[in-house]
Order: C-alpha cells, then sequence, then structure tokens
C-alpha cells in the first residue's frame, strides 16, 4: 500500500497565472473528502514565474511536491519524474492550465476503486478548444483506436487515473505519455475504462502544443507499436523478413542461371546467350540475398543480446493458487 490514497501529477510549463488557483481548487474539492492525497507539480523548463508559485504553494500545503528541470523536456519526461516522486495507490494525472475539471478528480478515484479498472482515462466529449485543435484531435483519435485495438475516444485527454502497478509497469519517453493506455494493455493490464469529462475554456495564455506533436506523436505511435510487439522476439520480425528478402532473391537468381543452363542445354550459341552478370535482375536477387542474410542476423543477435540481458521478472502473474 502506498503511502496517501491518491497522487495527483501535474506537468506545467509557463502556467504562472493558473498553478496557484489550480492548487486552490484541488483542495477545495478533496479536503472536505477522507481521501489522503498529495500533489506533485513538475516544472518543465518554465521561462516566467511558475517555479516560484509552485514554491509558494509547497511552503502553504505540506501535501505538495515540487520538481523543476533545468530545461523543458517535454510532458512525458515531467510525468515520469512525477510518478517517480509518487506514494499512492492510485496516480492521477492532469494539465495545469485549468481546462481540466478538478471536480472530477474524486469521480474517477471512485469509479477505478469501485469498477476494479486498471485506468480510466478520460474524454472531453465537448471540448472548448478551436477547430484547429479538434479536428486534427479526432483524426489522430481515430488512427490510433484502430491501430492499438483500444476503443477510447479521447487518448489525448490530460486527466487520467492509474493503478500504481500500471505506472510501474511502464517507461516514459518522447510523445509516449498519450499512450500510456495501449503500453499498459500490452504490459497485461487490459480493464481500461473510460470517464466523460467536464472540459473548461482556456483561462490563461495559450496552448503549447502546435500541429507538429501530431506528426511526433504518429511516429511514436509507430515506435511504440514496433518495439513493443517484436521487443521480446525481434527475430519474429526480422528473421521472417529475411528469409522472405533471401527467398526472393534465391529464387530469382536461380530463375536466370536455370534459364541459361537451359538455353546452353537446347544447344544455343553462346554468343547469342546474354551472360548471368549483364541482367541487372541478377544484382537486384544477390542485393536481396544479402539483405535477407543480414536481416536475419540481426534478429538472431538481438534474440541473443535479450537472453543475456533479460529481467526475470518479464511477466505479471495474476494469481498463484497450490496444489
Amino acid at each position: 500500500m502506498g503511502i496517501v490514497d491518491l497522487s495527483i501529477v501535474i506537468p506545467a510549463l509557463d502556467e504562472e497565472k493558473s498553478i496557484s488557483e489550480l492548487h486552490l481548487l484541488i483542495t477545495q474539492s478533496l479536503d472536505k473528502r477522507n481521501i489522503k492525497y498529495e500533489i506533485i507539480l513538475v516544472d518543465d523548463g518554465s521561462t516566467d514565474s511558475t517555479w516560484v508559485e509552485i514554491e509558494k504553494i509547497i511552503i502553504s500545503d505540506k501535501n505538495v511536491k515540487g520538481i523543476k528541470f533545468s530545461k523543458n523536456y517535454g510532458k512525458s519526461d515531467a510525468l515520469d519524474a512525477g510518478f517517480k516522486s509518487s506514494s499512492g495507490d492510485f496516480i492521477l494525472t492532469m494539465d495545469a492550465d485549468l481546462q481540466d475539471d478538478p471536480e472530477e478528480i474524486y469521480k474517477l478515484l471512485e469509479i477505478i476503486k469501485n469498477k476494479k479498472f486498471d485506468l480510466v482515462s478520460g474524454w472531453k466529449k465537448k471540448r472548448n478548444d478551436p477547430l484547429g485543435k479538434t479536428v486534427p484531435s479526432k483524426f489522430f483519435n481515430y488512427v490510433t483506436r484502430v491501430i492499438s485495438g483500444i476503443n477510447l475516444n479521447d487518448f489525448n485527454c490530460g486527466i487520467k487515473i492509474y493503478r500504481r502497478e500500471v505506472i510501474e509497469s511502464i517507461d516514459l519517453y518522447g510523445e509516449m505519455h498519450r499512450y500510456i493506455p495501449l503500453i499498459a494493455k500490452w504490459n497485461g493490464y487490459n480493464f481500461i475504462g473510460e470517464k466523460v469529462v467536464n472540459h473548461n475554456k482556456r483561462k490563461f495564455g495559450k496552448t503549447k502544443f502546435g500541429m507538429e506533436r501530431f506528426i511526433r506523436g504518429f511516429l511514436d505511435l509507430l515506435s511504440v507499436s514496433f518495439v513493443y510487439r517484436f521487443k521480446q522476439r525481434p527475430m519474429h520480425f526480422f528473421g521472417s523478413l529475411g528469409v522472405l528478402f533471401f527467398l526472393i532473391g534465391f529464387v530469382s537468381a536461380g530463375l536466370i542461371i536455370y534459364e541459361k543452363i537451359s538455353k546452353i542445354s537446347q544447344n544455343i550459341s553462346l554468343d547469342l546467350i546474354r551472360p548471368v552478370t549483364d541482367q541487372p535482375l541478377f544484382y537486384v536477387a544477390l542485393v536481396a540475398i544479402i539483405i535477407g542474410v543480414q536481416l536475419f542476423l540481426v534478429g538472431f543477435l538481438s534474440e541473443l543480446v535479450i537472453q543475456i540481458n533479460s529481467d526475470k521478472k518479464r511477466y505479471k502473474i495474476d494469481k498463484t493458487k497450490n496444489v
């Protein structure tokens, strides 16, 4: 069991105007309920007075921790630092811009406790954002649903709640924070819920995310899909491709050689037979054979590395039973 019931991790970038108000709203919502909680504020390299405001909050509230980055590392690293500093049985993430409603915190906590979910994601069904954010976000969520097989409507929603064991099973980097449900599923945590949450209009400042985040997000989606599907059995990917390329090259080269031998057996003059080495297809076949062998070796060596460096606890035991 954790030291507290709930850890609330909040990454912040240039949110000096909103961070104190957000803290006040959270405490007003939770203090009237019998919840042991902590708030972890992560300053992700802000250039304004965000850290000064966080220091003021820490002095006034013993339930608040602060983490300051020397520069902007990104939301995934900020969340990861917050996760590692947390002690709660349940961990909730939310944004610092006041668009996530603190009144949803208790509701999400009740759902994940009572319905035994591994994680519950918020769904901003009615978004108070411009079309420039909502339309690309809907397309992004659709593609992610198709690739992941997880029926969530809003992978981008900042407010989510997790059981501690889910968070302890993942490592975050790049733009992976939006794919925590996907990573959790591949790690064996399949009970994923969703709740419609209130989404407020932005009160201060402007969004920190542009169109480039969707490009990075799609690239990270491809990356995480590949890594988590083949990280334990890279030979299944590289070996299969290697065998395919090798067979294509070997069969192509064999057909070219067979064609020449067949013409020679028919007593056709050598002057009329095109040399094997003059045919571009022969070199394409050789390249395919070489690529096939290299891919196979990459898969084989990857398997050796995994076996040498394997962690004995690569799996999650759900239950044990004595006979």
